[in-house]
């Protein structure tokens, strides 16, 4: 009778809690039963979204999931994909890694399926070799308990998500190869539209996001064809694919595999998709395998799809840290000196070290750390930010809000500093956006921080709510205005500014074209 009274539950509102038990839900694919967290949220983990992409999957976009027979538990998060140890800050919860790894999670305030909450779906950072759904940073607990339903996702990393190679673009049907991770996004994203109404969202009402890679696969979604009706408003936090971060053409990917393939040895591609997932993740160590202008995700560059208005016309939130990276990037071990800096600048910018100089000045050695600092971050990641912020203001036709988020970590527990002394290192906001400060145990989180984290989390949900950040008690954040940008300066006093710096953007760009 138990059994047949859950069965009765989920077919009259698709969401039910069976006695003593997790939640049930039923999707496409079959029946779920979720975790009651001791907030109230109900947790689904592990969800699969795809089928595993493996054997003759492997380097194929990814292909609808299959059924399941009963009741599949959705308490653990799925393996991670396959990756090396490459970034110290990454707590995983998952059980080690995997090829495969198509696997997503939810958290969900709503105790009926008719509820149509906002939704925002998550995609992690890592440079594309690294990350997971699972970290303790992504955590959708706090989010859901403003109301959103909340998704964190896995995607295919490093040679299992980039590679190209001209056997797998003459197999396509699409005649294309690469780009496998970003495609799993989308096939995420596409899962969403099918399924998250079972869980109390919206599919009519999703908001996707992302950090460092995450917000490049932001920018990449947004330029997309295939997004087109999957999502309504974007938040980047880091990152995009232009700029100089423009992925290659297709023949160059291919290239790129090719000379991968010679270098171990592999005659075809049967015999590649046949080495042990270990292996090849051995095998490809020191190996970057880009993004590509593929012809199907990507059909053209993303600089002609936002020059032409082609991307999705979508309200976006985008920033950046104060001190993205430290200024050894640019000087190297070398001692902070105008001299040193300058030699620098030669070996970075030849004929245009004055320039360069003139647009990151030290007047004195101890200005070097600071003006090093500045260059650094924009050549890493801030100039190409910068670039979607101004092709999105320019041809989106949507509202654009810009953010610095300045906000520096305390001390660690042990008293001591993490490294960074002259601001805002990179992916160091993700904790304080997404509510998840207390999940990072490596610092003593001060009143301050919490209050920062309350306010860019209520940021974030109200755009994720109503395409725009304002609300309640929070200071007044403008739209972008190209002619007079203001930007909102994230700290423990948060207020909108003229945005600084626009001539240091300005120039960059003029050496990028």
């Amino acid at each position: 009778m138990k059994k047949l009274a859950i069965l009765l539950l989920v077919a009259v509102s698709n969401i039910a809690l069976a006695q003593n038990d997790g939640p049930i839900v039923k999707i496409t694919n079959g029946t779920l039963q979720g975790v009651v967290e001791a907030s109230g949220i109900h947790s689904f983990k592990g969800i699969p979204f795809a089928q595993p992409p493996v054997g003759d999957l492997r380097w194929k976009e990814p292909q609808p999931p299959l059924d399941w027979d009963g009741v599949r538990q959705a308490d653990h998060f799925g393996p991670q994909a396959m990756q090396a140890s490459v970034f110290s800050d990454m707590q995983f919860r998952s059980a080690g890694k995997s090829e495969d790894c198509l696997y997503l999670n939810v958290w969900t305030p709503a105790k009926t399926a008719k509820e149509k909450l906002p939704v925002l779906v998550y995609f992690y950072g890592g440079g594309f070799v690294a990350g997971d759904g699972s970290e303790y940073r992504y955590d959708g607990e706090s989010l859901a308990k403003k109301g959103i339903v909340t998704v964190t996702i896995n995607y295919r990393l490093g040679i299992f998500g980039f590679f190209a190679h001209p056997e797998l673009t003459k197999e396509s049907e699409h005649q294309s190869s690469g780009n496998y991770g970003l495609m799993d996004q989308h096939a995420a994203l596409l899962w969403v539209q099918k399924n998250i109404a079972a869980f109390g969202g919206d599919p009519n009402h999703v908001t996707i996001a992302g950090e460092s890679a995450g917000s490049m696969s932001v920018c990449a979604q947004v330029a997309s064809p295939l997004s087109k009706g999957l999502f309504v408003g974007a938040i980047a936090e880091s990152g995009s694919v232009l700029g100089t971060s423009l992925p290659v053409p297709l023949n160059k990917a291919e290239d790129i595999g090719v000379k991968f393939t010679q270098k171990i040895g592999a005659i075809s591609l049967e015999d590649m998709r046949k080495i042990p997932a270990d292996s090849l993740l051995k095998l490809s160590a020191g190996s970057h395998f880009p993004g590509d202008v593929d012809g199907y995700f990507l059909p053209e560059s993303p600089k002609i799809i936002f020059d032409e208005g082609l991307e999705m016309h979508v309200p976006l939130l985008v920033g950046w840290n104060s001190a993205e990276v430290e200024y050894h990037s640019v000087i190297g071990n070398d001692s902070a000196t105008v001299s040193n800096y300058k030699i620098a600048l030669h070996r970075l910018y030849g004929p245009n070290a004055d320039e360069a100089f003139k647009h990151y000045p030290a007047a004195t050695d101890a200005d070097v750390k600071a003006a090093a600092t500045n260059l650094a971050a924009d050549r890493f990641i801030v100039y190409n930010t910068w670039k979607f912020v101004q092709m999105q203001a320019k041809t989106g036709e949507k509202p654009v809000y810009q953010y610095l988020f300045a906000h520096m970590r305390p001390l660690m527990v042990d008293g001591k500093r993490d490294g960074n002394t002259i601001g805002a290192a990179h992916a160091s906001e993700i904790e304080f956006a997404l509510g998840n400060l207390a999940t990072n145990k490596v610092y003593a989180w001060t009143d301050d921080d919490y209050k920062v984290s309350a306010t860019m989390e209520n940021y974030f949900a109200n755009f994720i709510k109503n395409s725009n950040p304002n609300g309640s008690g929070l200071a007044h954040w403008p739209t972008l205005q190209l002619n007079a940008p203001k930007v909102m300066l994230i700290d423990v006093d948060s207020n909108a500014d003229a945005v600084k710096n626009q001539d240091r953007y300005i120039w960059m760009d003029s050496i990028n074209k």
